[in-house]
């Protein structure tokens, strides 16, 4: 054994619908067969994977790769940044977000062997280096997200639907909405202070959301043209009334029309503090994170990320490296 690279294979027994041991081990085979030398670790508890991550990473394991949903591969990144180990995606818990910004095929709900289809795209994959963001909470640790952090709505949306009973998970991603729905009555806005790099902004507000990536939630096409390591987060200022006023945001978002100045603000910027009144819900990649106030920093191209072909023309700016 020798001479051989090693990785390091992280899988959540919790994500998905399937048995994930059974895949966990297919998958190992497949990059055994292509020379790597694989460790297979189950998480166990909130948190675990990043302390299997920081494990992997101290050991000198060239590869990890992260099987299970976004929040898997959230506490994954936080135990590989800034580190020279690079992360695989394997999605397969609900929304599968981070899998459809980088256009790997995503499994069946039923069929978790179709996980071997996006684990041959990382394969022949190549590395990239991603900006990944640092967030502080009052009164949270604070820790690394990867694609978006944000203030009001969506935060009110998590913080209702989590933690999901398991036969609501077996819906996946249209179980987590039909629940979400249940939320809105609930929605109210917020007064906000907004520091972007300096500049404040102050106003009324439903919605603050601090974004990393072209997709949110892995449906809203928000940004089609922003890139993984282009050195700036993308904030969206939303303004709103009323459920009817809210609902004009969210389908300008899906379809990608242009905003209303009028109704939503979208500034570029690298460090950001959120305090309002009265204090509201947080979340970060999909994860509930306590209340305002809030601070984010971007850190520039901090994570290695294995990218595979079909990821997005222009997901990335920079040169990739081969594994």
């Amino acid at each position: 054994m020798r001479g051989k690279p090693q990785a390091t294979l992280i899988y959540n027994p919790m994500a998905g619908r399937a048995k994930m041991m059974g895949v966990a081990n297919l998958i190992a085979d497949m990059w055994a067969a292509n020379g790597w030398q694989i460790a297979i670790h189950p998480t166990e508890s909130v948190g675990h994977a990043t302390t299997l991550a920081k494990a992997a990473a101290d050991a000198g394991h060239r590869l990890l790769l992260a099987m299970g949903g976004d929040g898997t591969l959230a506490e994954v990144a936080n135990g590989l940044v800034c580190t020279e180990t690079v992360m695989g995606v394997l999605p397969s818990g609900t929304a599968n977000s981070f899998a459809v910004e980088l256009g790997l095929p995503l499994p069946h709900r039923f069929n978790g062997k179709l996980l071997l289809k996006a684990n041959e795209a990382l394969l022949n994959g190549r590395v990239q280096k991603m900006d990944i963001g640092h967030i502080q909470i009052d009164n949270q640790e604070p820790h690394h997200w990867l694609l978006w952090a944000g203030v009001g709505i969506d935060g009110m949306v998590v913080d209702w639907v989590e933690p999901r009973p398991k036969w609501l998970r077996r819906f996946g991603r249209s179980g987590y909405f039909a629940k979400g729905i249940l939320a809105l009555p609930q929605i109210s806005s917020f007064e906000a202070e907004v520091e972007i790099d300096g500049r404040l902004y102050q106003d009324r507000y439903v919605q603050i959301l601090i974004s990393n990536c072209r997709r949110y939630s892995g449906t809203f096409n928000l940004s089609p043209h922003a890139a993984l390591d282009d050195g700036q987060f993308e904030i969206w200022l939303l303004k709103s009334k009323d459920i009817p006023h809210l609902a004009e945001h969210l389908m300008r978002m899906k379809t990608s029309k242009l905003v209303d100045l009028e109704k939503i603000t979208v500034v570029n910027g690298r460090s950001i503090s959120i305090r309002t009144d009265p204090a509201a819900i947080c979340q970060a990649d999909g994860d509930q994170q306590g209340t305002t106030p809030l601070h984010c920093e971007l850190k520039p191209q901090a994570l290695h990320l294995l990218v595979p072909d079909s990821a997005p023309k222009g997901l990335f700016t920079q040169p990739s490296s081969p594994l």
